[in-house]
């Protein structure tokens, strides 16, 4: 066997755990496939002085570690409208755009299973991806963010997890106690980040698709909870509340019937929504990326990530023809 053929045989099937990693450090799936090649560059060059005093799991996650730390100095964090300040109350507030903010990204699922990969590390790899999680973590600082990845969602022992960010461990317990009460402030509750069963999930969901598609703005309000909220980066401005949600989306979304497209994706571990818009032609166009938060009161939150470059990374294309526009098959 080959140097070369050795590498990928030992490192490969860790790509889609890394990744994982790279995002909740980053907070971007984009960011995270480069902090990854990153990873595997380096430790390709470095290959020859591994030792195997750790496993090459440790080696690699160290390697990662170390280059989403000097990532996060030099590009800060990534948050979401509702992390820079508070929502409009009323529905005809000016939609004001934040084209400057870094902005949080969703998480395609199809990066998490790499060719190869060991399922119990894919379901490593899913632990502590859900889009309220790593939002939350972007208000800690990079180190407590590593810290809490690693002891909370890896479970790695604190004396190994002292050892990958070189600091005792005494620092680390310090810094997981001070990473744990500030992601406390920041997360929703447990009540309101529960789940409703699958089978209530998915048919929740399915109405939510149906409503939206054939614009029907009463059928939507009936799904929403009471306090949601509605996010749509690179908007600034955001809503919380039933009435005023249902009302923003009816006025500048569900404008008719077929407008919008709705074609199911896995984001965050989860399932979501990639929006096509209608043009006048018929074509269908990406539009946004619908990651709605689903409760047992309803639907609790709607993130609408308006980027169409996203599409790429859930393997989706920028368009649909017309005759194209079917029903569209579950990715889930």
């Amino acid at each position: 066997m080959t140097v070369g053929a050795d590498f990928t045989s030992l490192t490969g099937r860790f790509r889609g755990e890394l990744l994982a990693h790279c995002y909740r450090m980053l907070g971007s799936a984009q960011e995270a496939e480069d902090l990854v090649q990153e990873t595997y560059l380096r430790a390709w060059r470095s290959y020859d002085g591994f030792e195997g005093r750790s496993s090459v799991r440790t080696w690699l996650y160290r390697i990662a570690t170390n280059v989403c730390l000097t990532a996060i100095e030099r590009r800060g964090r990534r948050p979401l409208p509702s992390g820079l300040g508070g929502p409009a109350e009323d529905m005809e507030a000016p939609l004001v755009a934040g084209p400057e903010v870094p902005w949080l990204q969703p998480f395609p699922g199809a990066l998490l299973a790499g060719e190869g990969e060991d399922p119990a590390a894919t379901a490593v790899s899913r632990a502590g991806i859900r889009l309220a999680f790593v939002a939350a973590l972007q208000y800690l600082s990079a180190r407590q963010r590593a810290v809490l990845i690693l002891r909370d969602v890896l479970e790695w022992p604190a004396a190994q997890v002292a050892d990958l960010l070189g600091t005792t461990t005494t620092a680390v317990n310090s810094g997981l106690r001070r990473a744990r009460a500030q992601l406390a402030q920041a997360l929703p509750a447990e009540d309101e980040l529960a789940e409703p069963a699958e089978p209530d999930r998915r048919a929740v969901l399915d109405r939510f698709a149906a409503a939206i598609q054939d614009a029907d703005g009463s059928a939507l309000a009936e799904l929403l909870r009471q306090d949601v909220a509605l996010e749509m980066p690179p908007l600034l401005t955001w809503f919380t509340g039933r009435q005023t949600v249902a009302g923003v989306i009816a006025e500048h979304f569900l404008t008719e019937p077929g407008g919008l497209r709705l074609v199911p994706v896995l984001a965050n571990g989860q399932r979501a929504f990639a929006v096509y818009q209608r043009d006048p032609g018929g074509a269908y166009h990406a539009h946004a990326m619908l990651v709605p938060a689903v409760t047992p009161a309803g639907i609790a939150r709607i993130v609408a990530f308006q980027d169409p470059g996203l599409f790429r990374l859930f393997g989706l294309p920028p368009e649909y023809r017309a005759a194209a526009a079917g029903p569209a098959p579950a990715q889930d």
